[in-house]
Parts: structure tokens; sequence; C-alpha cells
């Protein structure tokens, strides 16, 4: 146990003193919430991740990666919800 807390500690100290280098720009542009998005949100929530990036005309990359991703019920959530927003873009190019 005294392991598990002294490496959660460790890492922890890590991220917080990295340079802001390390991590990628957030290049995310919000949306407007209409009616569209809404369906949008809950088909990428409800039948399958990564369609409402797809109906959103998101890049392909983002759209797959949330179709990947979007399985493990978490991220099934931030699927529906970046629909919903119609968020383009992200954190991409290799730093995700």
């Amino acid at each position: 146990m005294k392991k598990l807390i002294l490496m959660l500690f460790i890492v922890t100290f890590i991220f917080a003193v990295a340079p802001s280098k390390v991590f990628a720009q957030n290049t995310a542009k919000h949306g407007e919430m209409t009616g569209r998005t809404l369906v949008y949100g809950l088909t990428s929530l409800l039948i399958w991740p990564g369609i409402g990036q797809f109906l959103n005309h998101n890049e392909t990359k983002k759209n797959i990666t949330h179709a990947i991703i979007g399985f493990f019920p978490p991220f099934r959530l931030w699927s529906g919800w970046d629909a919903l927003i119609a968020r383009q873009g992200g954190r991409w190019n290799g730093k995700i």
C-alpha cells in the first residue's frame, strides 16, 4: 500500500513539474448546441461513439479515435458530449 501511494505521489509530481511544451496545444473550437448537435450527441452516446463526430464533419483521425476509445464507459460520455457541443479540433499531432 505504501509503494502504491509513493508511486502515485511520484507520478503526480512529475506531471506537476513537466514543462507545458510536453503537452499538446488545445486547438478545440466549441460550436453551438442546436437540435442537430443534440441528435448527433445522442447517437454518439447511445448507438456508436464517433458517429456524432463524423456527422459534425470532424477530421477522420478524430472520428476513429472516438470510435475506438469510446467503447470504454467513461469515454462514451466524452464522445457524446463532444458531439453535442459540436467541438472541432482538439489535441492531436502525436500528443494525445
